[in-house]
């Protein structure tokens, strides 16, 4: 049996300035910048959220801006074949931590590894 749940609503923001886009979302949605440079890379923010409410994460891309999802799971490949068996499709795995798939509808989301301490609520239990 593994577990999986909605994890993270990923701004995807084109351009160069995710500072200012940072500033942007979080006064838009009234949610504090939790670290305005996760990785140290200047690719990924995070606004601050409630430990019962989805991350939400900023990312700097090279594509057109558009919002996709995580999925967090504690057994990425059970997860993985899971999905597969719904429709979707393995698209990428980035950085060894992370699949990009592609639901039938063609919408994009990734499978993440468990992005806080506590799994806590809304959690799905599979088979």
């Amino acid at each position: 049996m593994h577990h999986s749940r909605l994890s993270t609503l990923v701004l995807d923001c084109c351009g160069d300035d995710l500072a200012a886009a940072t500033a942007f979302w979080s006064q838009a949605l009234g949610k504090p910048v939790a670290n305005p440079d996760q990785d140290g890379d200047g690719k990924y923010a995070e606004l601050g959220t409630a430990a019962d409410e989805p991350i939400i994460l900023l990312q700097r891309v090279d594509h057109p801006s558009r919002v996709h999802l995580d999925i967090e799971t504690d057994d990425l490949e059970a997860e993985m074949r899971r999905l597969e068996r719904l429709g979707a499709k393995r698209v990428s795995f980035v950085r060894g931590r992370w699949w990009v798939m592609e639901a039938p509808s063609g919408h994009r989301f990734c499978v993440v590894r468990p992005q806080r301490d506590a799994f806590g609520p809304h959690l799905n239990r599979w088979d």
